[in-house]
């Protein structure tokens, strides 16, 4: 992919994962192409790099739209996420450093602050950093890019918009857990926790969407 698609791509998927453009939006190659200061062509290859990444789905006369995804799409999002993102939490009890575990502490007491204040962006914004951090402690590049390649993004997204306080409140003394399984150096620990934080997340979205059990089990 040449330079300018890069750049497209990088644009584009923020786009979609940051909110900007709901599930089955549109996506123009004309206006992202102005948007993004580039040529359709560049525009065009990234469209199909995020189609590939089920980002993307083409529609009727080649038109791109952002995707949704099914109650069963999003299941398995959260039940790969719980396998993966639990193994990373097991890894990263035995590797976190003294400088990880506070910068863990402070996206915590950020999720707390927005527990307060009702603040759907401020709690996106340092659960993602918290839970991006445990992946970095985990020190096992292959997760890192597996975990790349899931599209919860917006899912998380769509669910913390519209969490109430208690959910915020569960979020925030979940990590506290695991806070606690990684000081000491507890991998079973800290799996369990991570595993459990996830599912939960599922269930609170599969709520918020008001899908029935039989649609959204794994």
């Amino acid at each position: 992919m040449s330079k300018a698609a890069d750049t497209a791509y990088a644009r584009i998927r923020a786009g979609i994962t940051g909110g900007e453009w709901p599930p089955g939006a549109p996506l123009r190659e004309e206006e992202l192409a102005n948007l993004c200061g580039l040529s359709r062509t560049p525009v065009r290859e990234a469209l199909r790099r995020l189609e590939a990444d089920l980002l993307v789905r083409r529609g009727p006369g080649a038109r791109s739209f952002v995707a949704d995804w099914s109650a069963e799409d999003v299941a398995e999002m959260f039940a790969l996420r719980a396998i993966l993102e639990g193994h990373a939490a097991a890894r990263a009890a035995t590797r976190i450093g003294p400088a990880a575990l506070m910068a863990l502490r402070a996206h915590n007491a950020r999720i707390l602050k927005s527990v307060r204040t009702g603040d759907a962006a401020t709690f996106l914004e340092a659960n993602s950093a918290f839970h991006a951090l445990v992946v970095e402690a985990a020190q096992s590049p292959r997760l890192v890019s597996m975990l790349a390649a899931l599209v919860e993004q917006p899912v998380v997204r769509r669910t913390a918009e519209r969490y109430d306080n208690r959910a915020f409140q569960r979020s925030h003394e979940e990590h506290d857990a695991l806070l606690e399984a990684f000081a000491a150096a507890d991998p079973v620990w800290a799996e369990s926790v991570m595993t459990g934080h996830i599912r939960r997340a599922f269930h609170a979205f599969r709520a918020a969407s008001a899908l029935p059990p039989a649609q959204a089990e794994d």
